[in-house]
């Protein structure tokens, strides 16, 4: 039976869906990478299996690489991310359709002249919209995502540029996308919207209001991954 690749951060590993999972450890070419294995799921923990990687440390090249490794066939990202619209509120659910990623863009290409056109998987993520409104999980359907480097957050004046072009800000999905394209491994994410972003809302961010909506969220998001992978079993 095929296995469906998940990538999630901290909050998500904390809603007791993997306890059960065993781990396995990958070498590729760009590192080691320890996922954990369950009958249905192979996931990722995007900040290490110490949750102790700050984003813009993560070893995006090998997380990837290792799901090659494994012959994946696809991936559910589940990504924490601040929106930039009043009317994307946090506990929101946003399944992008196109991101932007000018800065700090990761490749496995260095030694080669390789182009590819980045993107998400349109089919997967018509899928998870399927399967959203089948299970009654409410979800923004479309959503241009922006990714910054971390691990600070935005300042106003950056947020004021950003909404200009995008609805929802994070340090992590479009590395994830570019390079899944590049591996030819189907790639579509769920986004969790934490908090406003700074300055679209005039109540100061801390970081533990982030936390606190990001677990409450999660359930949402578990809950709809497991009903996707449910329908591709």
């Amino acid at each position: 039976m095929e296995k469906t690749g998940v990538i999630a951060g901290t909050a998500f590993r904390q809603i007791g869906l993997l306890e059960e999972a065993n781990p396995v450890e990958v070498s590729t070419r760009f590192g080691k990478v320890t996922l954990l294995e369950s009958d249905d799921i192979v996931f990722l923990p995007r900040h290490g299996v110490e949750d102790s990687i700050p984003p813009h440390q993560i070893n995006h090249r090998a997380n990837l690489s290792a799901f090659k490794e494994l012959g994946i066939p696809k991936i559910i990202g589940v990504n924490s991310v601040g929106s930039l619209k009043p009317e994307i509120p946090p506990k929101t659910l946003v399944i992008p359709h196109d991101y932007i990623n000018f800065w700090g863009i990761q490749t496995l290409f260095d030694e080669e002249i390789r182009h590819i056109t980045p993107g998400l998987n349109e089919d997967l993520r018509q899928l998870i919209l399927g399967v959203a409104k089948r299970q009654k999980i409410q979800v923004t359907g479309e959503g241009i995502y922006i990714q910054t480097r971390g691990p600070r957050l935005e300042t106003r004046a950056e947020i004021s540029l950003l909404r200009h072009f995008g609805d929802i800000v994070g340090m992590t999905m479009a590395n994830e996308a570019t390079l899944a394209e590049e591996l030819s491994i189907p790639y579509a994410s769920i986004c969790s919207v934490d908090n406003y972003c700074h300055g679209i809302s005039q109540t100061p961010l801390k970081a533990e209001d982030i936390l606190r909506t990001a677990r409450s969220n999660m359930e949402r998001a578990k809950r709809l991954v497991l009903a996707t992978i449910e329908e591709v079993r």
